[in-house]
């Protein structure tokens, strides 16, 4: 997990970002130090979390294992996953993430509603490292 990225879980789960008080611009991963738009003189920036539903903006799947920060063992088995671009509406932003497991870029459709939810990256017998996943509204696996 990365600390700062997400909070809560089950219907409570939302990824957190940064809202700059003097722009409004967005920032996912958040930005903790300054205003990344390049107009903006400079202002506070405040923790909000995103919307949990937004559309697919684009998706392919990944043939290849992660790279660092994500863990990974290289002796267990890996099953490729898609990925998906989804476009917040009220934040102005695209949030790239993994699907749920099984779904598949056969499920996917631009445009299509999604929902952010809790997932598992990766788990060991003493640790348990959390992401989130996006999965099409009215999906309940």
């Amino acid at each position: 997990m990365v600390a700062g990225w997400f909070a809560g879980d089950g219907n409570d789960f939302r990824l957190l970002g940064t809202r700059c008080s003097a722009c409004a611009s967005v920032f996912f991963p958040r930005e903790d130090t300054h205003c990344r738009n390049p107009g903006c003189p400079g202002g506070e920036l405040v923790e909000v979390a995103l919307s949990r539903r937004g559309r697919v903006w684009s998706y392919t799947d990944s043939r290849y294992r992660p790279p660092s920060p994500y863990a990974t063992d290289p002796e267990l088995s890996w099953e490729p996953r898609a990925l998906i671009a989804v476009e917040l509406a009220a934040e102005r932003i695209v949030v790239l993430g993994q699907s749920v497991p099984g779904v598949t870029v056969a499920d996917l459709t631009v445009g299509m509603e999604v929902e952010v939810v809790p997932g598992v990256l990766n788990e060991d017998a003493e640790k348990i490292w959390t992401t989130w996943h996006w999965r099409p509204t009215g999906v309940t696996a």
